[in-house]
């Protein structure tokens, strides 16, 4: 039977484990995909410890992870854009699970991958690139105007960095000095976490800045909140309830399959990296997702599907 790895309990690191599980039959507006890689994302471990069971409840044991790339083997009713032996990418079906060699995919959540574009890149795309293009369309910037983004090491932050700067923004990402150097090759300046983080942005922003994207939430969001000259332009991808409280709100997915094209296309035409920095065989997929709870990962990390 396909090998995958998953939860049968909820808990830390330690319960994530190898798993025989069947393989899986597409329903009506699903198909089957034999995974080629697989995107890590902080979501992932946020549901083995549980901590997402009200909100996405789960029948376990269970497969962990929310976005692939990889062949159609299978196609279920009422799908008519996605054949045997396409090569796409796309977000799982609730239930399913990326880290495995076989996944359901929503059909109206998927694209054809495009020839340029590798596995390990399209499977980073549906969660992390999808929710930064998401955020930088909801906040409509604009050509001269400023962005901070708040934790910009990360999946997301990589992606909503370049968008911005393609759309002549300029960006300020706050992160630890590690990620000097990333930020800088994405077109950002940084400016590190901390105590007085806000008037270090302000030494470069003295009149604040545009609109903020929070990756981090919390006390990080509440530091950098009054940077924003427009509270409502105020988005988090982590924390909607203090966003809310501070004047702005969550980010708010579109997650079709349009945007993911869009999104895919403009990684193939040479626009947009989404920065897989660590490509891990799914055999470590444990040891994958323990370096995205870490919050030091930079860039994106994919598991690979022999």
């Amino acid at each position: 039977m396909p090998t995958g790895y998953g939860i049968a309990s909820y808990g830390g690191p330690e319960v994530l484990e190898a798993m025989d599980v069947p393989k899986p039959a597409p329903g009506a507006g699903e198909v089957l995909v034999a995974v080629r890689a697989a995107g890590v994302n902080p979501v992932d471990w946020k549901i083995r410890e549980g901590y997402l069971a009200e909100h996405m409840p789960m029948d376990l044991p269970a497969i962990l992870g929310r976005e692939v790339a990889g062949a159609v083997v299978e196609v279920g009713q009422d799908v008519d854009d996605f054949s045997v032996h396409d090569e796409v990418l796309g977000t799982v079906v609730p239930g399913s699970g990326g880290y495995s060699e076989y996944a359901l995919v929503t059909a109206s959540s998927a694209t054809k991958k495009p020839v340029q574009v590798s596995f390990t890149d399209a499977a980073a795309l549906p969660v992390a690139a999808g929710t930064a293009y998401d955020a930088v369309q909801q906040l409509e910037l604009g050509e001269g105007e400023s962005l901070l983004i708040n934790g910009i090491g990360g999946g997301v932050g990589v992606v909503a960095a370049q968008l911005a700067r393609n759309l002549g923004v300029f960006v300020i990402g706050t992160g630890s000095e590690e990620k000097r150097e990333l930020a800088e090759s994405l077109g950002a300046t940084l400016v590190t976490y901390g105590d007085g983080v806000a008037d270090r942005v302000r030494e470069i922003m003295p009149d604040g800045v545009d609109a903020i994207l929070d990756l981090v939430g919390g006390e990080s969001l509440r530091a950098i909140a009054g940077l924003a000259s427009d509270r409502s332009r105020v988005l988090t991808t982590t924390d909607p309830a203090t966003a809310a409280e501070l004047g702005g709100g969550g980010v708010e997915r579109d997650g079709s399959g349009a945007v993911l094209a869009e999104i895919a296309q403009l990684v193939a035409d040479g626009k947009l990296d989404p920065h897989v920095t660590d490509v891990v065989p799914l055999e470590r997929s444990a040891e994958a997702l323990a370096s995205v709870e870490s919050g030091h990962a930079r860039g994106k990390i994919v598991i690979e599907v022999p």
